[in-house]
């Protein structure tokens, strides 16, 4: 052994002492030792120093005796003549063997939908964007693109902490759920049993009622930044006739193919015309003629808000637009007196309230926005100028919206969010089967009831769905066999100022084997975050769920 190590030192002192020939191989092969890399040989006499004292110790610790290779063990199964290291089988799997780690399950995956997020980020021009996907309620992937800060060059990562606009309003429902399963809230009285503050309403001289239910679902009738009755109602009118006269036209089409005619080429690059401009508006690429929420000043406003009381001067003697029930007006002024209405069903001050209910779905990083506090790894806000050029948002003040759309928080919370939502809308289909869960946060009955599409609402960032109880559902639906099938969802997105989101759940379709063999939550949640205004998300979660969901299925 002294002279083959001796010889061995001796050839890595030689110039190319390493490119050694298949014999010397072979050798070493048959001597039973490694072949040994340049690191090697510094340390080899520390290492056979080190195995010699562990052995000369295991021996004077009184190790149990060994049997000699000519005594076997008469109670052992006989052994097989060992094979070489390299001709070693592979341990057979076994339900023992730990799972793929997530990043590698789901790898295509992510690569697609990293890849999908680089393309949106470039085609808006968007500083930063954060993602966050959880499966079957573990998240599986977080990651940041581009930058949380431009002029300091802060990348943007898991833990980045963004305004998260109208997703605040599916928070604030889970308030208002609450206090109603806790028979403290009555969804279905005139909102001035809690907030006398408020006025009583009339419509075209008849006295109308506003209540809790309407205003979680936009039918209350009251306005949103837009102060001007008659261009909402001309805008409302222009978008029932487009959709009227899109359906004659599909019908009259419809007609025309029956009798056997064709289109002809410039009717078919007219209507191909028409669906890229409507993609390109649902993703804000380009901004309408007419005045957007952006160009309205009271998303600007500076002033604090002491309480959700005091921000109802803003809006409480304006006139409603609509009979309340009648039509959809989406208005986060609505989700104020939502807060107040919160404030004295609960006796709390709405954002106490509110970080009571933080605590218990463990949402640690989500908090009401405000200036002067230090929030770690809170992003800075952009928005493109009129020549083009990445410019800082104005300083605004969210507290006259807190309810609406005045929170900041993580893609991690978000997950968390999705996933308490989700598992209390599922709990109730496993209870037979798995009599030990825990029930949700919020009871399976409300949870149906929050996700069931109201009448007469819209859902703006996905025309196949309905408003429901602060959140856009999508249902489930098939037309035709072996076409287009339509995944039951729900969603809901944010526009602030310097900022886009959206959180999107997507259920498993759930049968009678799943329900026995698994618990939930079951599906897919994505949420992104992204520090710039005007950028259309939820297509592009629904793509990024939808990947995900095809490599759970091809796993499982």
């Amino acid at each position: 052994m002294y002279r083959l190590l001796s010889a061995v030192t001796a050839r890595a002192a030689t110039p190319g002492g390493w490119a050694w020939g298949r014999g010397r191989r072979a050798a070493h092969h048959r001597a039973g030792l490694p072949l040994l890399g340049p690191g090697w040989v510094g340390g080899l006499g520390l290492g056979l120093g080190l195995a010699l004292g562990v052995k000369l110790a295991g021996g004077l610790r009184g190790a149990a005796p060994t049997q000699s290779p000519g005594a076997p063990d008469p109670e052992a199964s006989p052994q097989a003549e060992p094979l070489p290291p390299q001709e070693q089988p592979l341990a057979p799997w076994s339900a023992q063997t730990p799972m793929l780690p997530p990043t590698r399950r789901f790898a295509r995956a992510i690569d697609s939908s990293r890849d999908l997020l680089h393309r949106i980020k470039d085609e808006v021009g968007a500083p930063g964007i954060v993602v966050g996907v959880s499966v079957d309620g573990k998240e599986v992937w977080s990651e940041g693109l581009g930058y949380a800060d431009v002029e300091n060059r802060v990348p943007c990562k898991p833990e980045t902490v963004m305004r998260i606009a109208s997703i605040s309003k599916s928070l604030t429902m889970v308030a208002v759920a609450k206090l109603w399963e806790a028979g403290k809230l009555d969804l279905d009285i005139p909102v001035q049993h809690y907030v006398p503050e408020f006025p009583e309403k009339e419509y075209e001289g008849e006295k109308v009622s506003v209540t809790t239910r309407l205003l979680i679902s936009h039918l209350s009738g009251i306005r949103h930044y837009e102060k001007d009755m008659k261009k909402v109602k001309e805008e409302k009118a222009y978008k029932a006739s487009k959709m009227m006269k899109g359906t004659v036209e599909s019908d009259h089409e419809k007609e025309f193919k029956e009798k056997g005619g064709k289109s002809n080429e410039k009717s078919d690059f007219a209507k191909a015309k028409i669906e890229q401009d409507n993609d390109a508006k649902g993703r804000n690429l380009k901004p309408g003629k007419k005045k957007n929420d952006f160009e309205q000043g009271e998303l600007y406003l500076k002033e604090k808000f002491e309480n959700s009381i005091e921000s109802l001067r803003l809006f409480k003697n304006d006139p409603l637009f609509f009979k309340p029930g009648s039509q959809f007006l989406y208005s986060t002024f609505g989700y104020t007196l939502l807060a107040a209405i919160v404030e004295r069903a609960s006796g709390y001050k709405y954002l106490d309230y509110m970080q009571k209910i933080f605590h218990d779905l463990d949402m640690l990083t989500t908090v009401q926005e405000e200036n002067e506090p230090v929030i770690y790894n809170r992003a800075r806000f952009y928005v493109y100028n009129k020549k083009r050029r990445l410019v800082n948002t104005p300083y605004v003040d969210n507290s006259y919206k807190w309810a609406g759309g005045g929170f900041l928080s993580t893609v991690g919370d978000l997950l968390k969010f999705g996933n308490a939502m989700l598992y209390g809308y599922q709990v109730g289909l496993f209870k037979n089967s798995h009599e030990n869960l825990l029930p949700g946060y919020l009871k399976p009955e409300t949870m149906v009831m929050i996700w069931t599409p109201v009448p007469n609402t819209e859902m703006s960032w996905d025309k196949e769905g309905k408003y429901a109880m602060a959140w856009g559902v999508v249902e489930k639906k098939q037309t035709y066999g072996s076409c287009r099938k339509q995944r039951h969802y729900a969603s809901h997105t944010g526009g602030a100022v310097g900022a886009s989101s959206v959180l999107l759940v997507l259920p498993e379709e759930l049968d009678a084997e799943a329900i026995n063999n698994k618990v939930p939550p079951r599906g897919i949640v994505v949420s992104i975050i992204c520090n710039m205004q005007s950028v259309g998300l939820n297509n592009t979660a629904l793509k990024i769920a939808l990947e995900f969901d095809k490599d759970r299925s091809d796993i499982s």
